[in-house]
């Protein structure tokens, strides 16, 4: 999977939160990330943003993947 494929032009969607980890999907795509509450700090999370916003946390999941 290429990460260019998963952020140009794409949006992801908050599915839900677990034991301190956001979990979202890239619309139109099978592909789950999560993001760690640690991370958040006073950002604001939306239920739908731009992919490429959240590309750090996206090529951390294909990193796992590739493992």
């Amino acid at each position: 999977m290429n990460i260019k494929d998963l952020v140009k032009g794409k949006f992801v969607c908050f599915d839900h939160y677990r034991a301190g980890f956001l979990h979202y999907t890239v619309e139109g795509e099978s592909f789950t990330f999560t993001v760690p509450i640690e991370d958040c700090g006073e950002a604001t999370f939306l239920v739908r943003d731009k992919a490429i916003v959240f590309m750090r946390y996206i090529r951390k999941q294909l990193d796992l993947m590739d493992e």
